[in-house]
């Protein structure tokens, strides 16, 4: 599986950007994407994330009512809106997948992707 992550870029605070995903080559079984995120000095987190068998979504508390993860499935495509931007938003954005074989409890695990988009980088100044 190949991801193509696009859509980064410089706002200031309050702004909105919209992040896609591209995935190629991908299975036809089960699987989970997540949007993560990775800021100097920190470790990389979950923003938002969803199996595909299930109609849940997971956003971190941090971004719950700002941001929203949607997909179009003809394309392939995952986005994440990101409204109401904030400047600890700034960050590396990372897509990822993982191929779900076993039922999965929660989508939210960074360990638990197996494949990765290059990252695109969002900054958000104030």
């Amino acid at each position: 599986v190949q991801l193509q992550a696009s859509g980064g870029g410089s706002v200031q605070s309050g702004g909105s950007l919209r992040l896609s995903c591209v995935a190629s080559a991908r299975t036809l079984g089960d699987f989970a994407i997540g949007w993560f995120r990775q800021a100097p000095g920190k470790e990389r987190e979950v923003v938002s994330c969803f199996i595909s068998s299930d109609s849940r979504t997971y956003y971190a508390d941090s971004v719950k009512g700002r941001f929203t993860i949607s997909r179009d499935n003809a394309k392939d495509t995952v986005y994440l809106q990101m409204n109401s931007l904030r400047p600890e938003d700034t960050a590396i954005y990372y897509c990822a997948y993982a191929d779900i074989f076993m039922n999965w409890s929660s989508c939210y695990g960074v360990d638990d992707y197996d494949f990765w988009g290059q990252g695109t980088q969002v900054t958000v100044s104030s």
